[in-house]
């Protein structure tokens, strides 16, 4: 038996946002792109705008309930007000125990029919799917009062190779 191939990157972009409602518009933007089965990663400090662009996604997903950072709960689900797929937003920033802590969830139950969003997922989700968008939020370290980020958003997987990225800059 053969290892699984690496997964394909699909190329990724970097972005520069200014403020909270351009993470939100940027989440916004990202939603047009996404359809059930979808999985995306969001790195970043702490502050530096995860469960703002979370909540953009939910926006332009149109799911019900206000989208907020689920880490006392570790997940909640949103289910469409349309015809899309439902969003499940989780936060893994207090699960030490890996793989194991996040398959209690039963994500891979979840991910064919909803977005899986995953805040902290480094090391926790990648084993879900190999196709997956992965964004990473930098901020300057430190520094309150400087609301500029930037973004890399990444694309990994056939899913993602054929995708113009290029639409979240606009």
């Amino acid at each position: 038996m053969e290892a699984p191939a690496a997964p394909h990157d699909a190329g990724d972009i970097e972005l520069t946002v200014t403020s909270p409602d351009q993470m939100r518009e940027l989440g916004r933007r990202l939603a047009k792109l996404l359809r059930a089965g979808d999985l995306l990663m969001l790195s970043g400090e702490l502050g530096a705008g995860k469960t703002t662009l979370a909540r953009g996604l939910g926006e332009g997903l149109g799911v019900r309930g206000a989208v907020t950072s689920p880490t006392f709960v570790i997940g909640r689900v949103h289910p469409s007000l349309g015809d899309g797929p439902p969003l499940v937003h989780v936060d893994a920033y207090r699960l030490s125990g890996g793989l194991d802590e996040m398959e209690d969830l039963d994500l891979d139950v979840s991910l064919p029919e909803s977005v899986i969003v995953v805040e902290w997922g480094e090391g926790k989700v990648e084993e879900l799917t190999e196709e997956r968008l992965q964004v990473v939020i930098h901020r300057a370290v430190g520094d309150t009062t400087d609301e500029v980020r930037h973004v890399t958003v990444t694309g990994l997987g056939e899913r993602w190779a054929a995708a113009d990225l290029s639409v979240l800059s606009a």
